[in-house]
């Protein structure tokens, strides 16, 4: 919760600028107001507004970065997007440190503009924190920005990841009669994208701290296989590359499956890996253990040769803000863990002495309600095609040459637009109707969204069916009528298509 201050109130001149006699700034709890134009251009401010970003342009007391920061969640909300909760560093003249500054950034949809030219309503207040905030916000700043670049990293790979696999169905099919060794070999091209598709999938997720609403099944031996892909360079790759050796070792017993949240779950495991790196930096084993433990439940165990605990951390290890890593630490990691293990109805423990390692134990209950598995139809049933007219938009050459390649293996006419506008034009002049539109999330000028919704406008009832690497891709407003991951397989994505025609 943001936290303001009296405006009457000083603080320790030492903790505004350094200088023995500056007064420290007031913090007024007024709250700043402005109204921008879809460019940024300001169109009214509040006088507190004013009192703390000036008159002129509305970032110039921000640094760049930041000023590019606010400029883009400015263009968000001008397309209809909430942005809330964002810090920003704002300069005040005669003072060392920035003033932080909490917004929102909020859209204006008047029924007269499309998506793109809203106004744009800026809100905020001012926060008042003590002098290590500034560091801590930079730390905090650069994590995101590493996070965003991450995800910028995976959505281009899993648009590579489907041009090898599209590429590589086509070739199964022009390799029919081919030696089986020849065969064997695609294969395995095959199964390394897919592995690596769904790597990047987990690293998404991890990412983005995505989970659902209600506890689903969680098969634990899977899950510590995913979270050992996902650390690998953590615990194999750096260390080797330093001269250190660690081992995992693993004693996966088939367990019950378990109630929760697999995302929550998977924070908690690799936690405690990387916790086990850290206690180990002279190299060792990490031994990881699943079993059954009766009524009790279901046994995680992460057990590593470290440098171990003395009693008196041992006893604090899951204090918040408790930490035996400096500067280095948070305090916070199994604080978090101890937290989502309760909310799972488990429990967490951990033995540990000096020299002598420690072993996190975890225990979860059993799951009250029998799980179902739901078979994918989609991908069992036989399915019937019907050659259709189809508009495929994507941006990248290599991604819309590939999948208009692979529907036309399955006997479609297919179209191609290289954006959102050449896709409008070619519904406006195609010489027959488009039976569906197939068009990519992530495109410069026009993205997968707004052009649905300006297709939807034209042709109410034309199916669109949209193909994203992102993982929180979501139908949205109605305008587009099904989601699909990249990268894809052209027997669910042909599935698809024809559920759709058929509806």
């Amino acid at each position: 919760m943001p936290l303001m201050t009296d405006p009457d109130a000083t603080l320790p001149t030492e903790a505004v600028s350094g200088l023995p006699d500056a007064p420290a700034p007031l913090v007024t709890p007024d709250l700043l107001v402005a109204t921008l134009e879809p460019d940024g251009t300001p169109l009214h401010v509040n006088p507190a507004w004013e009192g703390v970003f000036g008159r002129g342009e509305p970032w110039e007391r921000t640094g760049l970065d930041d000023a590019r920061t606010a400029a883009t969640y400015v263009a968000d909300a001008a397309r209809g997007m909430l942005v809330t909760h964002q810090v920003f560093l704002v300069e005040r003249p005669g003072y060392d440190l920035p003033l932080p500054v909490l917004l929102h950034f909020l859209p204006v949809r008047l029924p007269d503009e499309r998506p793109g030219r809203y106004p744009v309503v800026v809100t905020g207040e001012v926060l008042q924190e003590p002098v290590s905030w500034a560091a801590d916000q930079t730390r905090r700043r650069r994590t995101e920005m590493l996070g965003q670049m991450t995800m910028g990293v995976a959505h281009d790979f899993n648009n590579l990841l489907t041009t090898i696999l599209g590429h590589a169905e086509l070739l199964r099919t022009a390799l029919a009669d081919a030696p089986e060794e020849s065969r064997a070999h695609l294969a395995a091209v095959e199964r390394a994208a897919s592995d690596g598709a769904v790597l990047v999938r987990k690293i998404q997720q991890y990412i983005r701290h995505e989970k659902r609403e209600r506890f689903e099944r969680v098969d634990l031996p899977d899950l510590i296989g995913e979270v050992l892909a996902l650390t690998r360079p953590y615990w194999h790759n750096e260390p080797r590359r330093q001269g250190i050796s660690i081992q995992v070792e693993t004693a996966l017993d088939v367990v019950p499956a378990i109630s929760g949240f697999p995302t929550e779950l998977r924070e908690v495991f690799v936690n405690l890996v990387l916790n086990a790196v850290q206690a180990m930096p002279a190299g060792g084993t990490l031994r990881i253990r699943t079993h059954g433990a009766g009524d009790a439940g279901t046994v995680v165990e992460f057990e590593d040769t470290g440098i171990g605990m003395a009693e008196h951390v041992r006893s604090r290890i899951f204090e918040p803000l408790f930490t035996t890593k400096g500067e280095k630490g948070t305090g916070m990691g199994l604080t978090v863990a101890y937290g989502i293990v309760q909310e799972h109805r488990g429990e967490i423990v951990v033995d540990s002495a000096p020299g002598q390692g420690a072993c996190f134990r975890l225990t979860f209950p059993q799951s009250d309600t029998p799980f179902e598995d739901v078979a994918d139809t989609a991908a069992a049933a036989p399915v019937l095609v019907r050659p259709a007219r189809v508009l495929v938009v994507d941006d990248e050459p290599m991604v819309r040459t590939v999948t208009s390649k692979l529907l036309r293996l399955k006997g479609h006419l297919v179209l191609e637009a290289d954006g959102g506008e050449a896709a409008l034009q070619i519904l406006g002049d195609a010489d027959a109707p488009v039976d569906m539109v197939v068009t990519d999330l992530s495109m410069p000028d026009m993205n997968g969204h707004e052009l649905a919704g300006q297709v939807r406008v034209r042709f109410p009832h034309l199916p669109i069916l949209m193909l994203t690497g992102d993982t929180d891709a979501e139908v949205g407003d109605g305008a587009v009528d099904s989601v699909m991951k990249k990268p894809f397989k052209l027997d669910a994505l042909e599935a698809e298509i024809q559920r759709l025609l058929g509806g």
